[in-house]
């Protein structure tokens, strides 16, 4: 490792590519409320979030997990599962206040018509406004299970039907 008074050791959190802060300078200095979207191999979780000196505060939350308690059979990291979880984030962010969000998902690698875009097209389903390019989207038989199983459709919409309820 090299040592000297002119060498400067990057921030932890960047040295383990866990935070961009050029990136999070950006987000944060549009002083709008952030979507939030983090992905692993069995989960989906979203949160609405607003800077604030003493730490970020969350406004909204909506995680796969609460999907299974709705009735959700399926797998919660599919692009079916994240459509939801987006549309359920959504209708929460909009009980809370929030109209407009602006999307962050961080250090995760960017896949046109993939898992994370299919938590937007649920946010902006909900109501919510969510900007986003006009290729990024996944394609509604997609969104909807159709290219894994016909089954899905019909659990799709009778979940989006119960948040509607709700």
């Amino acid at each position: 490792m090299a040592t000297g008074p002119r060498y400067k050791v990057a921030f932890r959190r960047r040295r383990e590519n866990r935070t961009d802060y050029y990136v999070r300078r950006k987000l944060l200095n549009s002083r709008e409320a952030r979507a939030v979207v983090r992905r692993s191999n069995k989960n989906i979780t979203i949160q609405f979030a607003e800077f604030d000196m003493e730490g970020d505060k969350v406004i909204a939350a909506a995680n796969t997990a609460e999907l299974k308690d709705m009735g959700w059979e399926y797998s919660c990291s599919s692009i079916p599962a994240a459509y939801l979880v987006g549309y359920l984030a959504g209708k929460k962010a909009i009980k809370a206040g929030i109209e407009y969000a602006v999307l962050d998902i961080g250090m995760q690698k960017v896949q046109h018509g993939g898992v994370l875009f299919a938590t937007v097209a649920g946010m902006n389903d909900a109501g919510l406004e969510v900007p986003y390019g006009e290729d990024v989207l996944p394609e509604e038989d997609r969104l909807y299970g159709k290219h894994i199983d016909d089954a899905i459709e019909a659990a799709v919409n009778s979940l989006k039907e119960k948040m509607e309820a709700e």
